[in-house]
């Protein structure tokens, strides 16, 4: 059975990213230094997101990323949205799907094509959403020890209180990896 996971680099005060939209620091890459890394838990990282089966990514998120230039690594990219792709996403990217109904047919679309493998959610506002829908299943931070001070928050609005049960916790130098399960 497939299970929806988001994935993201945050800072400890919660920004994800500066209000330019670069990742913090001064190079933009300050809370995905910890992925640099060749081995321990890295690796293991790497592996779960190798063997995921789709990706759901906000508009903004893949938009910012240019569709991952059509593909995640080989993997079909579901995108909710109220308005149709742009060109490039419309006739370059047969392995990206706009969804226009609603966050929980995106979800729904992407676990259908996972096959039973995980679904990568990409960006904070999809997570949000996916949250408010009770479509989300997993969240997985890897908290950077640095305080960024502004920009965008990983978890802004919410529109209740919700309940998350630690799966796994990997601490090191760079970062401690955190995986909860939302409660239902």
């Amino acid at each position: 059975m497939s299970i929806s996971v988001l994935d993201m680099s945050v800072s400890l005060d919660g920004y994800i990213a500066d209000p330019d939209d670069f990742l913090g620091g001064e190079d933009g890459e300050r809370l995905h230094k910890w992925a640099d890394a060749e081995s321990g838990p890295v690796k293991q990282f790497q592996d779960e997101w190798n063997t995921a089966g789709a990706v759901l990514a906000g508009r903004r998120t893949a938009e910012l990323m240019d569709h991952w230039g059509g593909d995640h690594g080989g993997l079909p990219i579901f995108v909710p949205s109220h308005r149709p792709p742009g060109p490039a996403a419309r006739w370059g990217y047969p392995l990206v799907t706009y969804v226009t109904d609603g966050i929980e047919s995106a979800m729904a679309q992407a676990k259908a094509a996972a096959g039973g493998r995980d679904v990568q959610v990409r960006g904070a506002y999809t997570g949000q959403r996916a949250l408010e829908a009770g479509v989300l299943d997993e969240v997985q931070v890897h908290l950077i020890p640095v305080l960024l001070g502004r920009g965008r928050r990983l978890f802004d609005v919410l529109p209740s209180e919700i309940e998350l049960e630690v799966v796994r916790v990997i601490d090191t130098q760079e970062a401690t990896h955190i995986r909860y399960r939302v409660r239902r």
